[in-house]
């Protein structure tokens, strides 16, 4: 069984980026808004892979907990972590779901060396990434950060 240590989570470029302006401009709380119940449930860091057309491990950050719950409740406690500017754009990124998860997480680092699809690949014994994320061991992550540092 997988030691649950760090989550690999996939994002979208431009929710990533809008992440590392967020992160620049000092705010240092975050909150990665997904519908329904999404993972990751417990883990000690986020490694985030941005999608296409990046398609690398660009960074990683401390997870501090998901929180579950109905949109407008949510909205309310921890919109202003997220990247969704306003309660309009909120509610059509959600598109009427009835409950919605907030993936909080602290202390966003950018790599300086990203980690390109395929090479995580190897380094992961991968023939792909799920959608959903997935986790990897405390010796895997640290391996990860290394190379990105």
């Amino acid at each position: 069984m997988i030691q649950k240590y760090a989550f690999v989570m996939m994002i979208r470029e431009k929710w990533w980026n809008d992440f590392r302006y967020r992160n620049r401009d000092g705010k240092t709380v975050h909150s990665y808004v997904q519908r329904g119940t999404a993972p990751p449930k417990d883990a000690k860091l986020m490694l985030f892979y941005v999608a296409k057309p990046a398609g690398e491990i660009a960074g990683y950050a401390e997870f501090i907990e998901r929180k579950v719950g109905e949109t407008d409740e949510m909205w309310k406690a921890l919109g202003m972590e997220s990247v969704l500017s306003s309660k309009e754009m909120y509610d059509e990124f959600l598109k009427n779901q009835g409950n919605v998860s907030f993936v909080r997480f602290k202390n966003l680092k950018e790599a300086a060396h990203p980690i390109a699809l395929n090479n995580a690949l190897m380094l992961l014994g991968l023939k792909r990434f799920s959608r959903k994320g997935f986790y990897v061991d405390k010796d895997t992550a640290e391996k990860l950060i290394m190379v990105m540092s």
